[in-house]
């Protein structure tokens, strides 16, 4: 087990980074095979056709029906379930020790549950901000500032 790594994940809806560096004592560094972007345009762009139609139950009105569930938040949802899988993939192969998470409120939100048992068993902490289009350096400026990663648990 390599139980000297620690990755920080930064990841938003569409784009995710890893860092890597020995605990406490190594630089960090950028993981650029371990780096992807995902398309995801904005709703507007996913549904082109128009909203199906129904009629009212008494008189000749019509109403749009909306969407059961926003096509955009819907991909992202599954960004989210893609790079959950990919960290319990390399927590199952021992790549890493210790993790943080690094995204956006939201996007937390959707990947927490979605983490698998060993990826969620190395979880050191997670950090509320959206820093995928940040330099490496701020990034690990806010990282030192914040405390992360915690210390391991004995």
């Amino acid at each position: 087990m390599r139980s000297n790594i620690v990755w920080a994940v930064i990841v938003d809806g569409r784009r995710l980074r890893v860092l890597e560096r020995q605990i406490a004592t190594g630089p960090w560094l950028e993981l650029a095979a371990e780096a992807t972007e995902h398309a995801n345009p904005p709703s507007r762009k996913l549904g082109t056709d128009r909203p199906g139609r129904v009629h009212e139950s008494v008189g000749s009105a019509r109403h749009a029906v909306e969407p059961r569930q926003d096509l955009h938040e819907a991909a992202e949802a599954a960004f989210a379930r893609e790079v959950a899988k990919r960290l319990e993939q390399a927590a199952s192969a021992d790549r890493f020790a210790r993790l943080v998470l690094v995204a956006p409120p939201a996007f937390l939100g959707r990947l927490r549950p979605a983490l698998g048992a060993q990826a969620r068993q190395r979880l050191a902490g997670t950090f509320n901000r959206d820093l995928t289009h940040a330099p490496t350096q701020d990034i690990v400026e806010r990282l030192a500032a914040e405390g992360l990663p915690e210390s391991p648990v004995a």
